[in-house]
């Protein structure tokens, strides 16, 4: 076994797990070659880049505030002056950027801070928190010795409908690490209502596919999946207010707009819809049957389609981020958590006095927007605020007052 001793360990490569590591080293002086990213794909953010890339999303959802560098107007920056940037690489409303330049920022920013060189590529099985440290133990056997942690781990479970099989090249997910569609495919049904669902029957409609998409609700419309105030006071200084984390949960859960589209996604789908190039069922699936020449779809209201392949874009289920890795910290450490398995954290998202949490494990803290970029941000700041106070100024860290210009930044771009 080899042990290196780290001040930081992160545990997940992701969106959150980038911007962490960038703000550590840019704003907490966070000497590089003592921080470590443990996540098992072969590069950073490849999760992101799959999903994205996968769904045919052309435009993120979010303003152009919510990147992964450190200051609010990075992106704006990097995409250059306004009279002279190439047209087509933001979309109103809210200067949306478009995923080749987020993505090339996000390049940008692993390169600027060298997180490539820090990334541990293994899947970490166990942390053990102690009174000074924290022991990770890896799928190879090694073991990191790290002052302290970060939990930012994406969530990984696929929701499949109980009619749906899991083992058949004929029905798959959208985001199944083995996702592919069939070469001969010319018929599809796409289940799921939100916006990955829809992204994905339009590229397929955009290809020349005889596409149906079905969902359980008509469409929603919602520019963010979320209202702006939660970015800000507005919303979240009632929900800090609020000590019982039953009622946190029905906030977070009444607050966010699962299956839903924003306009410019909605305009998309009528068009198709109008033109006879994609076919949307509000019903749900009641059976699925091999029939000749493809699999059949009996819907509750009595429809059948026949098509080539099934594409599942139901999401996740609900649950607690981590699996056995957080489960075994939980029974074995008695780490706080709500009824509904979720950490209970400090505002300085300390789970453990050695243990942080940050995307969906942070969301009884930070509320709705938690597992968004524009939660990462806000995670970040809550660390960096965390150090400026325990270095009373020794280290080369931004003024809270920075800290606060950051968040209104995020928060305005929403409202």
């Amino acid at each position: 076994m080899n042990t290196t001793d780290l001040d930081w360990l992160i545990v997940g490569g992701g969106v959150h797990g980038v911007h962490l590591a960038a703000r550590l080293i840019a704003e907490a002086d966070v000497d590089p070659s003592r921080l470590r990213i443990v996540d098992p794909a072969e590069r950073l953010l490849h999760c992101w880049r799959m999903r994205t890339s996968r769904t045919g999303m052309r435009f993120l959802r979010s303003p152009s505030v919510h990147h992964l560098g450190i200051g609010p107007w990075a992106l704006e920056r990097f995409a250059g002056k306004r009279k002279v940037r190439k047209r087509g690489l933001f979309a109103a409303p809210y200067s949306r950027p478009s995923l080749e330049l987020f993505n090339a920022h996000c390049d940008e920013v692993v390169a600027e801070f060298r997180l490539h060189e820090l990334h541990v590529r293994e899947l970490a099985t166990e942390c053990r928190p102690a009174a000074d440290s924290v022991l990770t133990t890896l799928c190879s056997g090694a073991t990191l010795t790290s002052e302290r942690i970060v939990l930012a781990l994406g969530v990984d479970e696929l929701t499949w409908p109980d009619w749906a099989p899991r083992r058949s090249p004929r029905v798959v997910h959208i985001f199944a690490p083995r996702f592919e569609t069939a070469d001969s495919a010319t018929r599809f049904a796409v289940v799921g209502g939100g916006i990955t669902a829809t992204q994905f029957a339009l590229r397929l409609a955009s290809e020349g596919k005889a596409v149906h998409l079905i969902s359980r609700h008509a469409p929603r419309q919602h520019q963010f999946d979320s209202d702006p105030g939660w970015l800000g006071p507005k919303r979240m200084a009632g929900f800090q207010c609020v000590t019982d984390f039953c009622e946190r949960r029905k906030m977070i859960s009444s607050a966010r707009h699962r299956g839903s589209v924003p306009p410019d996604v909605m305009k998309n789908l009528r068009r198709a819809r109008s033109r006879d190039e994609l076919t949307w069922h509000e019903s749900e699936v009641k059976e699925l049957c091999s029939a000749r020449g493809g699999i059949s779809l009996h819907l509750e209201d009595e429809v059948e389609i026949i098509v080539d392949q099934v594409v599942l874009a139901t999401g996740s289920p609900q649950r607690r981020p981590g699996g056995r890795l957080v489960d075994r910290m939980v029974d074995d450490y008695d780490l706080p958590t709500g009824t509904c398995g979720f950490p209970i954290v400090d505002r300085h998202l300390r789970w453990h006095p050695r243990v942080h949490v940050a995307g969906a494990l942070a969301e009884l803290e930070l509320g709705p927007t938690a597992r968004n970029i524009a939660g990462a941000r806000r995670a970040a700041s809550r660390l960096v605020s965390r150090l400026a106070l325990e270095s009373s100024g020794s280290c080369r860290i931004r003024s809270s007052k920075d800290v606060r210009r950051s968040d209104r930044a995020s928060a305005m771009a929403g409202s």
